[in-house]
């Protein structure tokens, strides 16, 4: 998912500057009270005593700083001013997140700043990237059930060798997101209520393990409905980055459209073989029936065996490495890669009934998993984002 799906490249932080400035966030200057003006935004530009800010639904503002403005930082994630510290207009810079009151100038246009509470980039890309770690080290999968009196979820996931169960515990405090019908797009997760949770949705939690392996504690929990494909292309469209696809289970032709955040790998032969006999082999995966290929299955271009298992890890661990993480290394494909007549697995967005339904993974070359298990699907909306949930 480029975290959640993760160009998850960089999935864009869960946290605002504090909770109180979300009632802030209206294009351009908000009038409050009678003369007074905020803003909520991102600087743009630093000039002389003024600022460029565009705020968080784009409107721009010109924001002049003055010798009685108030300047103040505090960290991401932070309810008050409690803790906050004075700071230098000099300090200011571009990418700093600020909220900005103050009262219209003259010209109607330009804010006077009365107050400036700043939240630095640079411990906004801190934040971003503790919360990358956290996301990366949570936990997903499909939901089996939810039992609200117990604050607990059961979730099945995917590792090589075989499916498990955990139980995610959550509290009265654990923030609950929900995903568009049209988009995983992290920053566009809504804050939901516990009973838009359903069973067979895609979930994803950050928080810690409990001391009981098989159960997690979650400090914040991301889920969503998804469509599960598995079929052949019948045709694709490099003009309008469709392709249509025959769904096995269905028997129907759906229309997929690629999306500039769609991850797409297209498996080797060789590691396709691999998986297939390693995900269903008569031994469960492990054991000697196996082939070579499914014996050793390191990630496609890994330049050494302990590429893509994370720190410490060696190519024995790869049986209980998740399947997801593996794909997460490979390389990236295109639409061109993909020839009519291929067997793809793909997790694509529910959809609104009337466009092509939007590919959130997509993986080509799976001929031999489909041979040995045609409802088998592995995929899930984070399966290329390296367990974080979509990006911004």
């Amino acid at each position: 998912m480029r975290f959640p799906h993760h160009q998850l490249g960089m999935v864009r932080a869960s946290f605002t500057i504090c909770v109180f400035l979300a009632t802030c966030q209206v294009a351009g200057a908000q009038q409050t009270t009678a003369g007074s003006v905020r803003v909520v935004g991102t600087i743009q530009a630093v000039s002389g005593v003024s600022l460029t800010i565009l705020s968080d639904t784009g409107g721009s503002s010109e924001v002049r700083i003055e010798d009685a403005t108030r300047l103040l930082q505090i960290e991401p994630g932070k309810t008050d001013l409690q803790g906050a510290t004075p700071l230098s207009f000099a300090e200011l810079q571009a990418g700093d997140r600020v909220l900005v009151r103050g009262a219209l100038a003259e010209d109607g246009r330009t804010i006077r700043a009365a107050s400036v509470i700043a939240v630095k980039r640079a411990a906004i890309a801190e934040r971003q990237a503790a919360e990358r770690a956290e996301w990366q080290r949570g936990v997903g999968g499909l939901v089996r059930s939810i039992d609200p009196s117990a604050l607990a979820i059961s979730l099945t996931t995917n590792s090589l060798s075989s499916s498990k169960e955990v139980l995610v515990h959550f509290t009265k405090d654990t923030i609950l997101r929900r995903y568009a019908t049209d988009s995983t797009r992290f920053a566009t997760a809504r804050l939901a209520p516990l009973s838009e949770i359903q069973p067979g949705d895609q979930l994803r939690a950050r928080g810690a393990r409990s001391e009981i392996g098989s159960e997690f504690n979650a400090i914040e929990i991301v889920s969503g409905t998804f469509r599960s494909i598995a079929g052949t292309i019948l045709s694709s469209d490099a003009a309008t980055n469709t392709l249509v696809v025959q769904d096995l289970a269905s028997k129907t032709a759906v229309t997929v459209k690629i999306s500039p955040d769609s991850q797409m790998r297209k498996l080797s032969a060789q590691f396709a073989e691999g998986l297939a006999a390693r995900l269903h082999g008569p031994s469960g995966g492990t054991g000697p029936s196996q082939t070579p290929a499914a014996q050793s299955v390191p990630p496609q271009g890994a330049s050494n065996p302990q590429q893509g298992y994370g720190p410490g890890a060696t190519q024995g661990r790869s049986a209980a490495l998740d399947f997801q993480q593996m794909i997460a290394r490979m390389p990236s494909a295109t639409i061109s890669d993909l020839q009519k007549g291929d067997a793809v697995m793909v997790v694509t967005t529910q959809g609104n009934g009337r466009d092509p339904l939007t590919v959130i993974t997509l993986l080509g070359g799976v001929e031999p998993i489909l041979r040995a298990s045609p409802k088998d699907m592995i995929l899930s909306p984070w399966s290329l984002g390296g367990g974080e949930p979509s990006g911004n």
